[in-house]
């Protein structure tokens, strides 16, 4: 019955320190985690490494975990740098150009526009200049 009421009394931590130990392990716990998935993503965006050679690093990251990601981000580490820079560079290009496909006009057509509406006469030399130097910067 003492014991009860001593573990009561404690509350599930024992101390605050058995708090903090508890974060470290979790915070611990989800940075390998992360290195986990990051290095595996890292694999599959590899071109240059056969299949056979992606095949053993995932066997070794799931029997000797630890050292096998230590060993990853210390040998092909400026590879995966390399390779996430790319893939970003390759999602801005292609948001890039998504968004000038939507957005419709180039600076020549939509000059060519203003100049069909100065010759209609719609709007004035000094408004189709404005509309050209703005097409153009």
């Amino acid at each position: 019955m003492r014991f009860i009421e001593t573990y009561a009394y404690q509350g599930f931590w024992g101390s605050f320190w058995d708090l903090i130990w508890w974060f470290l392990v979790v915070f611990a716990f989800f940075a390998y985690l992360f290195a986990v998935f990051a290095i595996i993503a890292d694999l599959f965006r590899d071109h240059k490494l056969s299949g056979w050679w992606k095949a053993v690093w995932i066997v070794f990251l799931i029997f000797v975990p630890v050292l096998t990601a230590l060993v990853y981000l210390i040998a092909r580490g400026n590879g995966m740098a390399e390779r996430g820079a790319a893939q970003a560079k390759q999602y801005q290009q292609a948001q890039s150009d998504y968004i000038r496909e939507v957005a419709g006009t180039s600076p020549a057509e939509e000059i060519a526009k203003a100049k069909s509406l100065l010759d209609a006469g719609t709007i004035s030399q000094a408004e189709y200049d404005s509309l050209k130097a703005k097409a153009l910067s």
